[in-house]
């Protein structure tokens, strides 16, 4: 691809931004990761063309950015206490669905960050398995597997059994 223009670069970023901060949010909280976000635009802005799979390079880009982050200052364990406890909504209560946002949230918070990297890009980021492979380095078979396994895991979270008195 040919250089980077102001339109194309704003309409990337339109589209991309919201799921590139929620993606980033698995390793730190809101605030760092729209910076993150932020910086890994600057960086595309500065590159001579474009990459070929823009939507992979960002999302690639803020991983890496991210984990970096996460890294250089030693809080993965910190971080996942206080998003599990109550960091910003990620999802937006809908009264037109059936689903309880707030637990569909504690839901994904509690699944391992393996699981609920996976759910993130596949659902938000709307990647293809073969793109998120790209991004993280791992096989297809496994994310499928990881993807099957987050949602079974969500789906037994958020089904709650009829509680009946028993006589």
């Amino acid at each position: 691809m040919g250089p980077i223009g102001p339109a194309q670069l704003s309409e990337w970023f339109d589209a991309l931004a919201p799921p590139l901060v929620l993606y980033a949010r698995q390793w730190m909280d809101a605030a760092p990761a729209e910076d993150v976000v932020q910086d890994v635009f600057v960086r595309l802005m500065s590159q001579r063309k474009a990459p070929a799979n823009p939507k992979g390079w960002l999302f690639r880009c803020v991983r890496n950015a991210a984990i970096s982050h996460l890294r250089s200052r030693s809080r993965r364990r910190r971080h996942h206490e206080r998003l599990a406890a109550g960091g910003a909504a990620m999802f937006r209560p809908d009264p037109a669905t059936a689903i309880d946002a707030a637990a569909a949230q504690e839901a994904l918070t509690e699944l391992p960050l393996e699981l609920r990297e996976v759910v993130v890009l596949r659902i938000w980021g709307q990647m293809k398995l073969r793109e998120i492979a790209e991004i993280t380095g791992r096989p297809v078979s496994t994310l499928m597997s990881r993807y099957q396994s987050a949602l079974e895991k969500i789906r037994q979270r958020m089904v709650q059994p009829c509680k009946t008195k028993k006589t």
